[in-house]
C-alpha cells in the first residue's frame, strides 16, 4: 500500500519513483521474441487522448530531394488528469550554420479529433490522415514564421515491434500503471511546403512518422534515448532506444527496423544503439555522442537472416535543446519537481560526409550511403 502512495504521489507531483525493479516492467521485446514485428493499419494511427498522465505525439521528419531537414509534430499532453496542453512544434535545420535553426513552438486551443480519433484538429491547425490510410496532410497557419503545408505518403508497410507495440511499466503487469509504445511509417514520399519570411521551402523527398504513447510522466519512463533515422535510396532503416531510469531496473527497450519501397526487410526489437565514443558537454556533464553505431539484426519474413549497421562519426551537434526552456510551464514545475531531472536533446545529421547502411541479406551484402538525422537524449541519472 505504501508503495502504491508513493508511486500515486510520483505520478500526481512528478516526485521521483521508489526502486520498483526489473520486474515492474514488462518490455515489447517479450512479444517480439515470438512475433517480431507486425503490419499496422489504420486503426493503429489512432489518438489515444488519455485522461490520465500521458504524452502522446505525432512527429513528421523530412529530408528533401535538395538535401534539407525538416520537422513537424502535434504534442498532446496530459498531466495528472487534471490539464490537457497541445503545441504545435516546427522546425527547419540550418545544416551549414549559416543561420540559426528555425523553430517554431505554439500553443494549441480548440483541438478535437475525427469521429474515428485518426485526424486531429485545432485553430489554424490540422493533421489528418486519408480516408485509406496511406497519406497524411500536415497544415498549420499558427505561426507566420512557419506556414506548414505538407503531404506525407506511406510507400512502405508501417509496423509496430511485437504484437501491440507496447512497453508496460507496474508491480501488477495486468493493470499496468504506465506504458510507452511507438508506431512507425518508416518510408514515405514527402510534397509540400513550409513557408517562412525568406518564401516557401520545398521538401519534396523522404519523410518518416512516428506515432508515441507514454502512458505516464517522460521523466519515469525513460532516463536517455538514442534514435535514428536514416534515409537513403533505396533504405529506410528507423531505431529507437531508450534506457528506463533505475525505478525500473535501467532497462534498455529497442525498437526499430529496416525496409524498402513495399516491403519491410526487418523489424524487431534485437536493435542495438552504442555511442562509441562520447565527449562531456561542460554545461551539464551529460556524454554526448560523437561516433555513433546503430546496429540490426533479425530476419526477413522468408527466414534470411539480416544484419546492418549505420556506423560512424556524427560531426559537430548540429543543435542543443534545453528542453526545460521549451516545456509549458505546467509541465515544467511537475518535471522540476524530481531531482537530477536535466533534459537535453542533442541533434546530429552528419554532413557534407555521409555515413552508409551495410547490410546483409542471406549471403548478399549491401552498401548504400544515405542522410542520417540522429538524436541522443539525457534527462536523467
Amino acid at each position: 500500500m505504501f508503495k502504491w502512495a508513493q508511486q500515486k504521489l510520483a505520478d500526481v507531483a512528478g516526485t521521483q519513483e521508489p526502486i520498483y525493479g526489473p520486474s515492474a516492467i514488462r518490455s515489447v521485446a517479450e512479444e517480439a521474441a515470438t512475433t517480431p514485428w507486425t503490419e499496422i493499419t489504420k486503426d493503429d494511427m489512432k489518438w489515444k487522448a488519455m485522461d490520465s498522465t500521458s504524452v502522446e505525439t505525432q512527429s513528421f521528419y523530412f529530408m528533401s530531394d535538395a538535401g534539407l531537414l525538416g520537422f513537424a509534430q502535434v504534442i498532446y499532453s496530459n498531466v495528472a488528469g487534471i490539464k490537457t496542453t497541445c503545441q504545435f512544434n516546427s522546425k527547419v535545420f540550418s545544416l551549414d550554420g549559416s543561420k540559426p535553426h528555425l523553430w517554431c513552438s505554439t500553443p494549441l486551443s480548440n483541438v478535437e479529433f475525427s469521429e474515428d480519433m485518426t485526424s486531429f484538429y485545432a485553430t489554424d491547425c490540422a493533421v489528418e490522415l486519408s480516408e485509406d490510410g496511406t497519406t497524411y496532410t500536415i497544415k498549420s497557419m499558427n505561426d507566420d514564421r512557419a506556414i506548414v503545408n505538407l503531404t506525407v505518403k506511406r510507400v512502405a508497410p508501417g509496423f509496430q515491434c511485437g504484437k501491440t507495440g507496447k512497453t508496460l511499466y507496474g508491480t501488477d503487469l495486468n493493470e499496468p500503471w504506465g506504458s510507452m509504445r511507438h508506431v512507425f511509417w518508416p518510408r514515405c514520399a514527402a510534397e509540400g511546403t513550409i513557408t517562412t519570411k525568406d518564401g516557401p521551402i520545398d521538401f519534396k523527398g523522404r519523410a518518416l512518422v512516428i506515432h508515441a504513447l507514454q502512458g505516464m510522466k517522460p521523466h519515469h519512463a525513460a532516463a536517455k534515448w538514442s534514435f535514428c533515422d536514416f534515409q537513403s535510396p533505396t533504405y529506410s532503416a528507423i531505431l529507437m532506444q531508450y534506457t528506463t531510469p533505475p525505478s525500473y531496473g535501467s532497462t534498455v527497450v529497442n525498437v526499430g527496423g529496416i525496409v524498402k519501397d513495399g516491403e519491410v526487410i526487418t523489424a524487431g526489437c534485437s536493435n542495438v544503439a552504442t555511442h562509441l565514443e562520447t565527449k562531456s558537454d561542460s554545461d551539464n556533464a551529460w556524454p554526448t555522442p560523437t561516433v555513433i553505431k546503430f546496429a540490426w539484426s533479425g530476419k526477413t519474413k522468408d527466414g534470411k537472416p539480416v544484419e546492418a549497421v549505420v556506423e560512424g562519426n556524427l560531426g559537430e551537434i548540429m543543435d542543443r535543446i534545453d528542453v526545460m526552456a521549451e516545456v509549458p510551464g505546467f509541465v515544467k514545475k511537475i518535471v522540476a519537481n524530481t531531482a537530477g531531472t536535466k533534459p537535453y536533446i542533442y541533434q546530429y545529421a552528419p554532413h557534407p560526409h555521409k555515413l552508409s547502411l551495410k547490410m546483409k541479406i542471406g549471403d548478399e551484402e549491401i552498401t548504400e550511403e544515405g542522410f542520417l538525422f540522429s538524436e541522443a537524449t539525457f534527462i536523467s541519472e
